[in-house]
């Protein structure tokens, strides 16, 4: 949350609070979006609770070889005060405290040795576009755990600013000085942020032999020309946070080509198209990483706004990569009732070995699931895909970033926020997609049942149901889709409908038989009950949101097509 600052604006600047940084900007020299505090709220969090889980994880392996040394040392000086004492009585001669090994009072006593003291874990943070520095500001002074973060820009006229403003923060030395005139003390102690100006893809192939912990990638548009670097210059278990904003191509059918050569899949056409764009952008990393033999494990994956925000751990492992295919799936969509069949690229297979070891080896799949019309109302299908078809959150991770901003609100100025949709990617299964009971009532024509009534029905059913954090009034079930038309038409039974073409998708809904009745009774566990927490869960949509016009850089310098937002 901003706090006072009170410092002399220079003449012809604009002074920006947001939290903890404080910002000089001028006339589009480069861009920053006000909007986007969510999203660098949010980053913060998150970058902060991993590198505090990963100062933990490495402390504790530190603590365990400790332990072993300490064991292997004991067990040393145990075997020689055994040798000692058999030589001894082999001579015949009693043995003393020095013999045996023990302290005694002359010049071979021990002196006791200082404990070793752990260090904690800092990490190396590099924000490929960093813009007015904003963000790697921010980083360096709320994230505790920060070694120091790598500020990158290509324009000119940004990385002046970004030297201005981490001076402006304390974070660096003046970019009005020359650096041979500052001593060495003045440079460790403005060491936090290390401003970079250069092509981002550039600078992070020059890091695959000496890669960073954290990379952020920013852009204005698509982050799909940075991806392949980003992966390789990422340590193993570091975190790729990344943001796409051409959701007019990951989340429309308007550019499916376009979408293709960014993403290397199709988009979708339907409702859940929004979580259907953090899939896209989902394989595309994980096929990235694993050309090298990484794979990726996504910590959180939000639809927001006008954009999609990841936060994906990335690791080396040539068997994890063989499982790639299993979290790869193509979904054929009906062009009419938006149902969607799954077709895995792979499956796991077991095979028994003679000597009783059981092998596990992934295999392609047969396919298709279904025909060329959709089994529910027979219209056309049209297919989206390869996207990814495992989890988009890992809940204990997103548990922590909850736990944190709640212990921490007063830090973030969006902190209502980021508890509501915190809460909601928590509770979300793992399945693809969700559906609005909306939508769904104006393929039947029928009148729109409430959304416990819904959530009821298919808890009865046996089947689990959440919330979606990408749609206000959304569900995910475990239930397939042909499980939540029977619900409709039971719905439908109990509210009749009029005037049905017989040419109308809804006829052909219609025509099939339920399998089993509806039970709409209220359940217990109907999403209504969790709602009984007071937490604004689906925001309005920000004031003059949206991704903003590029930034030139000077009035007479046109920026590059890779220059970034800070958004």
């Amino acid at each position: 949350m901003s706090t006072q600052f009170t410092v002399a604006v220079p003449e012809g600047f604009n002074l920006h609070t947001e939290n903890s940084a404080h910002i000089l900007l001028s006339s589009n020299e480069a861009f920053l979006n006000p909007v986007q505090e969510f999203n660098r709220d949010l980053s913060v969090a998150c970058i902060r609770v991993w590198s505090e889980e990963l100062d933990k994880e490495k402390e504790t392996r530190w603590i365990k070889a400790k332990e072993k040394k300490r064991s292997k040392m004991d067990g040393q000086h145990a075997r020689k005060r055994q040798k000692v004492m058999k030589d001894s009585e082999a001579a015949g001669v009693g043995t003393t405290t020095e013999e045996s090994g023990e302290q005694g009072d002359g010049e071979n006593q021990e002196k006791p040795q200082e404990p070793e003291k752990r260090h904690p874990n800092k990490v190396v943070i590099l924000e490929a576009l960093s813009a007015t520095g904003l963000r790697s500001i921010r980083y360096a002074k709320e994230i505790p755990l920060v070694k120091y973060v790598i500020a990158n820009d290509l324009s000119p006229a940004a990385a002046a600013a970004i030297r201005r403003n981490v001076h402006f923060n304390g974070l660096g030395p003046d970019p009005s000085i020359p650096q041979s005139s500052t001593s060495n003390s003045d440079n460790k102690a403005h060491d936090k942020i290390r401003v970079n100006e250069g092509d981002a893809c550039t600078l992070m192939y020059n890091h695959r032999n000496n890669r960073v912990d954290v990379v952020d990638l920013d852009p204005y548009g698509t982050a799909a020309p940075f991806i392949d670097a980003a992966i390789q210059s990422v340590n193993d278990g570091g975190l790729l946070c990344i943001t796409c904003t051409d959701m007019t191509v990951l989340g429309t059918n308007n550019y499916p080509e376009k979408c293709l050569s960014n993403y290397g899949g199709v988009p979708v056409k339907g409702e859940y198209c929004h979580e259907a764009a953090l899939r896209l952008v989902l394989h595309a990393v994980s096929t990235s990483a694993s050309r090298y033999g990484r794979y990726i494990e996504p910590l959180l994956s939000l639809s927001i706004d006008f954009y999609v925000r990841l936060f994906i751990r990335v690791n080396s492992s040539p068997a994890q990569v063989k499982k790639a295919m299993l979290k790869t799936s193509m979904f054929y969509i009906c062009t009419c009732c938006q149902a969607f069949y799954e077709q895995p690229l792979g499956r796991m297979l077991e095979k028994k070995s003679d000597n009783g070891n059981v092998n596990s080896y992934p295999k392609t799949t047969p396919g298709p699931p279904v025909g060329d019309k959709c089994p529910e109302c027979d219209s056309a299908l049209h297919v989206a895909g390869p996207m990814w078809s495992g989890p988009i959150h890992d809940t204990d991770f997103v548990s922590q970033v909850l736990s944190h901003t709640e212990s921490h609100s007063e830090h973030y100025g969006t902190a209502v926020r980021m508890k509501g949709m915190l809460t909601v990617a928590k509770e979300e299964l793992h399945v693809p997609f969700y559906f609005t009971s909306g939508k769904v009532s104006s393929f039947f024509h029928c009148i729109t049942p409430s959304l416990d009534d819904l959530a009821s029905a298919l808890l009865h059913a046996g089947h689990k149901i959440s919330r979606s954090h990408a749609s206000a009034g959304s569900l995910k079930t475990t239930g397939s889709r042909q499980d939540i038309y029977d619900i409709f038409r039971c719905w439908v039974k109990r509210n009749p409908i009029k005037n049905v073409s017989d040419k109308s998708p809804a006829r052909r809904l219609l025509a099939k038989e339920p399998r089993s009745e509806a039970n709409f009774k209220h359940h217990p566990d109907s999403v209504t009950a969790s709602s009984k927490v007071k937490l604004v869960r689906y925001q309005e949509t920000p004031r003059n949101w949206g991704p903003g016009t590029r930034a030139t850089g000077t009035s007479n310098q046109k920026r590059k097509a890779r220059d970034d937002d800070d958004g």
